[in-house]
């Protein structure tokens, strides 16, 4: 009911609209549309009222609510369905019961905060409350589980699409962190359950960095994180930049479920800085420990590294730009 009275409010625009007029129009009482209204006041909505006039709304919070993300969304697969929490302790966790439990293709679980969000390598993930943009999506794609570890450089291309739509020049450190002055504005982590030929689901999990200004971030890692706010000199409407992403996550799902992933794989090499540097490799499962200069991806998105002894292939591990 909430969402219908939103959008009458917005079909009015700058004019008021009556509680009569509204109750008449979606079948309800006056008193039904007051206790909406209320509500929606309480979820952070300007919304104005003049007797014998009715309500008009003024302002929506920049909050990460499903009634102003999918406002005017228009994405085809990815935000079919939204479960939003002001507060979790991961939103893959939370991502993966749901999927275990059925939910469709294109869930999207965005929390204001969370408690024990994680990244690559298990590291822990700062996600304060109303500075960020926390989420996961669950996919059940038809390709192979082989091809799963390119949705994590699906989700980086994302980013980096919707950041140039607010004139911010993405720069990927492989194979999915997004950098800014070697400061780390955007982490993502990708899950699966699988079978040998068949995905279950996959999770991508997405924290961004939105309006967290220096002094906020824990004093260990104000070294090495930073914000979308910090590099553009002002705060982003984070709904906005949310729907962005989606809409770029969208994109790109359906075209690599039509094509493949070679879009995939050429954008981010164009966004990619860590191709032509020397890098400095710990491997992920024995922690060796190597350098060379890194040439390419390869169709997997694994990092070829060209070193003393030849070409190594880098299929996860912690890859550092040395500095030249």
């Amino acid at each position: 009911m909430r969402k219908e009275i939103l959008e009458l409010l917005r079909q009015a625009g700058n004019q008021y609209i009556s509680g009569e007029e509204i109750a008449g129009r979606l079948g309800v009482s006056r008193t039904a549309v007051w206790k909406h209204i209320r509500e929606l006041r309480d979820s952070g909505y300007e919304i104005v009222s003049q007797s014998r006039s009715g309500y008009s709304l003024k302002e929506a919070p920049d909050r990460l609510l499903a009634s102003e993300i999918q406002h005017n969304l228009n994405t085809k697969c990815i935000g079919t369905n939204f479960v939003c929490h002001d507060s979790i302790a991961s939103t893959n966790d939370e991502a993966k019961t749901l999927a275990l439990h059925g939910a469709i293709e294109g869930t999207v679980v965005v929390a204001e905060q969370q408690n024990g969000g994680k990244g690559r390598l298990d590291r822990k993930f700062f996600s304060p409350p109303g500075k960020g943009i926390w989420f996961s999506v669950i996919l059940r794609p038809p390709f192979l589980p082989q091809e799963a570890p390119k949705c994590t450089l699906l989700a980086a291309v994302a980013v980096a699409r919707a950041m140039q739509e607010f004139n911010l020049q993405a720069n990927i450190k492989w194979p999915n962190d997004i950098m800014f002055e070697n400061k780390k504005l955007v982490g993502i982590l990708t899950e699966m359950s699988a079978e040998m030929e068949r995905i279950n689901y996959i999770v991508i999990g997405i924290g961004i960095n939105v309006n967290i200004m220096p002094e906020e971030f824990p004093q260990d890692i104000r070294d090495t994180a930073t914000s979308l706010a910090i590099m553009k000199g002002e705060k982003l409407p984070r709904v906005k930049f949310f729907q962005a992403v989606l809409r770029a996550l969208d994109d790109l799902y359906l075209e690599v479920l039509a094509d493949g992933f070679g879009v995939v794989m050429q954008e981010w090499r164009k966004y990619s800085i860590t191709l032509g540097q020397k890098v400095r490799v710990i491997g992920a499962r024995d922690g060796e420990v190597f350098l060379g200069t890194a040439a390419d991806i390869d169709a997997e998105g694994a990092l070829l590294v060209e070193t003393e002894n030849g070409c190594r292939r880098v299929l996860a591990g912690d890859v550092s730009i040395r500095p030249q």
